[in-house]
């Protein structure tokens, strides 16, 4: 392991966050914290995981999109940030690609992701 991805080890297992196991197509939901003036509570994002980026190092981040009052909202959240409360899976996607781009010209049934039956957790990592 050369010194610099021995550093970023160090820093991940400093912040001490679990992330779960998922990738595009996952309907994952992601607590969020939101501070409004001296209150911090708790947000709930849902949505369709459409891209990883930077993979599971420190500066990795992730896209999450969800159709909002009938508009698409994405948001891209950065994995190992302070203020991502958890990180929970919904439901697993079966997909064919790792960026799920072309969702964003989708409407309605054509939009859908068919569901992972048959999902079993990496060896050395929990579900």
């Amino acid at each position: 392991m050369d010194l610099i991805a021995q550093l970023e080890a160090e820093q991940i297992a400093a912040l001490g966050k679990d992330i779960p196991d998922f990738k595009a197509g996952d309907t994952i939901r992601v607590g969020y914290k939101v501070t409004e003036g001296s209150r911090t509570r708790v947000q709930n994002y849902e949505g369709v995981c459409i891209a990883r980026k930077g993979g599971n190092t420190i500066a990795g981040a992730f896209t999450v999109r969800k159709i909002s009052f009938g508009e698409g909202v994405e948001r891209v959240f950065p994995l190992y940030s302070t203020n991502i409360d958890s990180i929970t899976v919904v439901r697993r996607g079966r997909v064919r690609r790792a960026k799920l781009y072309y969702l964003r010209t989708r409407r309605g049934k054509s939009a859908r992701i068919a569901e992972v039956t048959n999902y079993k957790p990496k060896a050395g990592a929990e579900a």
